[in-house]
């Protein structure tokens, strides 16, 4: 391969990073303020998860989707580069 081309693989793995950021920035911080829902519920947990219902669960799980995804693609890009 010459020098400046990429390959098809490397060219979806961008994708995918790029989706990734895309989803933590807006399910994954989503709603902002005054917090990000998402530490929010990791502070609740980290306290004991006194209170929480199956719903507040939930939520933890798809706001923090993304970052899990975001993890795992970053983690496969870094270590193919």
């Amino acid at each position: 391969m010459k020098k400046g081309q990429q390959s098809e693989t490397d060219k979806k793995e961008k994708g995918n990073l790029k989706l990734a950021i895309v989803l933590v920035l807006t399910l994954g911080l989503a709603p902002f303020t005054p917090e990000p829902h998402i530490w929010g519920k990791i502070k609740w947990v980290m306290g004991g998860a006194n209170g929480m219902q199956i719903m507040d669960y939930f939520d933890l799980f798809l706001h923090g989707g993304p970052w899990v995804y975001f993890i795992v693609v970053l983690l496969k890009y870094l270590k193919r580069s």
